[in-house]
């Protein structure tokens, strides 16, 4: 494959104007001939960026879920009824009840009623179950689950899979998706809850490339500690990547970090950035 891979960011907490920012990741991706879309983020900002950015949902070839959060699955229904041809990819898992703790207070997180109807609604032949390593296309491949091999990355946050707190939810539908352009890695992640660091080493085991061109997505660092920083930084700079575009949850703090101490070029991202 060329190097000819674009990935736009629709949905996202910063925005370009006139786009709408908001609490969520949507990213289109096109290479090879193939367009697709990896998480849907929220429908206030999702729909209207769309249009503005010129992205008929029609042409998809494939939805891809990142996981079942509700700021990546809020615009699944409307995007199947935009494009009820699209093969949708997520793992088994991304429908389960999920809960966001802070305190005593308990709130639901799972992706809505209405994504989880329009997927059981689409063409069975349509909807593929990711448990391993999947190719969409050629050199377009979905991770499957992720081995969480380091001893300080975690699912970045609070999240239990029932409203008292009491079993921890490990996010095992955690998926990310990897091109090989044939001069490296174009590497789009949703929010990273398996960890950046285990996220690449694992795709380059499973590619057999080294290099990286680029990082796109959530990193889910935001609520991350100075010793995990330093850390990921470490293990980051150990790596040949080009750049780094952190969106989403990686939070602001956290691109400073990496900003000031990665190696390689850090970009923030935003919707309307096309990279």
């Amino acid at each position: 494959m060329s190097s000819g891979t674009r990935v736009t960011v629709i949905a996202d907490n910063r925005a370009e104007a006139p786009l709408i920012s908001g609490h969520g990741l949507a990213l289109w991706i096109e290479s090879g001939g193939r367009k697709i879309l990896l998480d849907t983020g929220q429908e206030e900002s999702f729909f209207t960026n769309a249009s503005l950015l010129g992205i008929d949902l029609r042409e998809a070839d494939a939805l891809v879920l990142s996981h079942g959060h509700y700021d990546h699955t809020g615009s699944v229904a409307g995007v199947l009824k935009e494009a009820p041809h699209v093969d949708v990819y997520l793992h088994p898992a991304a429908f389960l009840p999920r809960y966001s703790l802070r305190g005593a207070h308990s709130r639901s997180v799972q992706a809505p009623i209405t994504a989880m109807s329009s997927i059981g609604a689409h063409p069975e032949p349509k909807v593929h179950w990711v448990n391993g390593v999947t190719s969409v296309d050629g050199d377009i491949n979905i991770t499957g689950p992720i081995p969480r091999k380091t001893d300080f990355e975690d699912t970045g946050g609070p999240f239990f899979l029932d409203p008292g707190g009491r079993t921890p939810d490990p996010i095992r539908d955690d998926l990310s998706l990897w091109i090989n352009t044939g001069e490296g890695l174009v590497i789009c992640t949703g929010c990273c809850h398996s960890g950046i660091v285990n996220t690449l080493s694992y795709i380059m085991r499973q590619s057999g490339e080294k290099r990286v061109k680029k990082i796109i997505g959530g990193l889910h660092l935001v609520n991350a500690g100075r010793e995990r920083l330093k850390r990921t930084a470490e293990e980051l700079n150990k790596l040949n990547i080009e750049e780094l575009v952190p969106c989403h949850c990686t939070g602001d703090e956290s691109v400073e970090y990496l900003s000031e101490n990665l190696d390689c070029l850090v970009t923030p991202g935003y919707a309307g950035m096309r990279a």
